[in-house]
């Protein structure tokens, strides 16, 4: 089953404007999801909260694709995937001004409910966009288109927590570890105007995807195919979809630990400039995909991206549990003769696990939907609620901390998340039958 996009054969619009459109969308999901990096230290030390507790501000905002991630299918089948951006920016636009009570009360449960409410309108936004990247053209080239929006969302991932340090941060974030309440005040209050400013940009972009003239995907024979029930259990029947859905949501696990936890890991070992941290990760992931838009699929095939990137992984986790933060080796060789800040190389290497992580997402999409067809739309709700995965992986790291294996220690839970990567790429995605 082929899809095809709505517009005159003949254009040379008819990738460009869809990547325009797709591309706008990708850039608003890297400003949310990628400013939990720096959001998530920020509220742990303004709200005095535990490692555990703080894992919790990330957890929520994934968690809401367990719940939203099969209705989103449904939904986009009912609206459309233009229709379907519009709608999921305009849930996320209104969540993110939930956030302006929960900094005037400093209360953590409004802050979780905001978090949650926005993961849900980042899912139905995910259902719409990445089926439209992947089916807009050649599965052959899925994985470049892929990789030219994940440079989006990671460019948004970098500027993102720094904007956020110069505008929030800076001046009202105090040195000493007991913060008086005039000091909290202050730091809830930073919260209130770029929050307003996220609110107001989000509702843009729903404008710009409900009234703009651009392409809809249109599957053929799509009408009268069952219920969504129906079409989730023949969904269900095709083993590298299934595997694809357990290493989209393996992968967001230690693709958010080494975004979003990394703030956090540097607030622990006395690092001043922590909520810039996530740039780090997000920078190397940027440096991930240009390479995998270069390589594939001339040079390298999305599977050996993929084997790649599972071994990347391995041996980068391996160097963050073995390292020393009294080491600033890779810190004197790659930023401080740039005139950057000397990091410990433990973390360092968790900002490194991003280029081992940037071409997992791009390779395992288009290979989980390979010969689909009309089921696309459905198998594409599943692979989105694979993203529930973001919810487990700052929550292991925050119990492996409790449970004695120290801060650096805990990030060993991430080896297996890499083995099943390896492991996918390997055989995974060639299986067809469960027999």
């Amino acid at each position: 089953m082929e899809a095809t996009v709505e517009c005159e054969a003949n254009t040379k619009h008819s990738i460009w404007l869809p990547m325009t459109l797709a591309g706008s969308m990708f850039f608003i999901l890297g400003c949310i999801t990628w400013l939990n990096g720096a959001i998530t230290p920020f509220l742990q030390q303004m709200l005095v909260l535990s490692p555990l507790q703080a894992s919790f501000i990330i957890s929520s905002f994934y968690i809401a694709v367990t719940v939203a991630g099969i209705p989103s299918a449904m939904l986009i089948k009912r609206v459309g995937y233009k229709n379907g951006m519009a709608i999921g920016c305009a849930v996320m636009a209104a969540s993110a001004l939930m956030y302006i009570p929960a900094a005037k009360m400093q209360m953590i449960e409004i802050f979780l409910f905001a978090q949650l409410m926005i993961g849900v309108g980042q899912t139905i936004l995910q259902t719409a966009v990445n089926p439209y990247v992947v089916k807009m053209g050649s599965e052959k080239s899925a994985a470049v288109r892929v990789c030219i929006m994940g440079l989006l969302n990671k460019f948004a991932g970098v500027i993102v927590p720094v904007i956020f340090a110069a505008v929030v941060v800076s001046g009202v974030v105090a040195d000493g570890e007991q913060l008086s309440q005039q000091q909290k005040d202050a730091m809830a209050n930073s919260l209130i105007l770029p929050y307003m400013a996220i609110a107001g940009l989000i509702f843009a972009f729903a404008a710009f995807a409900k009234f703009s003239s651009l392409p809809d995907l249109v599957f053929e024979e799509s009408e009268g195919n069952g219920n969504g029930k129906g079409e989730v259990k023949e969904a269900l029947k095709h083993p590298h979809l299934v595997l694809g859905v357990i290493g989209i949501a393996l992968y967001v696990a230690v693709e958010v630990i080494a975004a979003d936890t990394i703030g956090s890991y540097a607030l622990q070992i006395g690092i001043a400039d922590y909520s810039v941290m996530t740039s780090y990760t997000m920078a190397c992931m940027l440096v991930g995909y240009a390479i995998g838009i270069a390589l594939i699929p001339r040079f390298m095939s999305q599977q050996n991206a993929l084997v790649m990137s599972g071994l990347a992984g391995i041996v980068t986790v391996l160097a963050v549990i073995m390292g020393s933060n009294d080491s600033f080796i890779l810190a004197n060789i790659l930023l401080v003769p740039f005139g950057g800040p000397e990091l410990p190389d433990p973390l360092l290497c968790i900002a490194l696990l991003g280029f081992a992580n940037a071409m997992v997402w791009p390779a395992i999409w288009p290979l989980a939907l390979t010969g689909l067809g009309r089921l696309t739309g459905t198998a594409s709700g599943l692979l989105i609620m694979g993203i529930a995965g973001g919810a487990l992986g700052p929550l292991l790291i925050g119990l492996g901390n409790v449970a004695g294996l120290g801060a650096q220690g805990a990030y060993a839970l991430m080896i297996p998340s890499y083995l099943f990567i390896l492991f996918y790429a390997l055989k995974g995605h060639k299986m067809r039958s469960w027999k």
